[in-house]
């Protein structure tokens, strides 16, 4: 089962971003990446983490993607052979941002 659910999850994680990237045609919406997606076990809902380049307004960008979030979920339907196309959630994906946060804690602490 757990090797179903990865392959299902990476799937998604695939076929959202190449929808944003591709077929989305909001020209306010930057640059997206998509870095993971967590899938629940009946794969009705999905929670995707988006982290974006270019942008200082990140809750704006997440706005934009949870408005097109019918239009995501019906061209995922499209390219998924599932029973039930999950429900999609985006989530901002702070990571780069801590990773970077911490790099620059450790630069001031290396000169001292």
């Amino acid at each position: 089962m757990a090797n179903r659910e990865q392959r299902i999850k990476g799937l998604i994680e695939k076929n959202v971003s190449e929808i944003i990237r591709f077929e989305m045609k909001d020209p306010g919406l930057g640059f997206v990446t998509v870095t993971d997606a967590e899938v629940s076990n009946d794969f009705s809902y999905a929670k995707i983490f988006v982290s974006f380049m270019g942008s200082d307004d990140k809750e704006e960008q997440l706005a934009r993607l949870n408005k097109a979030k019918g239009f995501i979920r019906s061209g995922l339907a499209k390219r998924l052979d599932i029973r039930k196309t999950p429900e999609l959630t985006f989530v901002y994906d702070d990571t780069l941002d801590k990773a970077m946060h911490l790099e620059e804690l450790l630069k001031k602490v290396e000169k001292k």
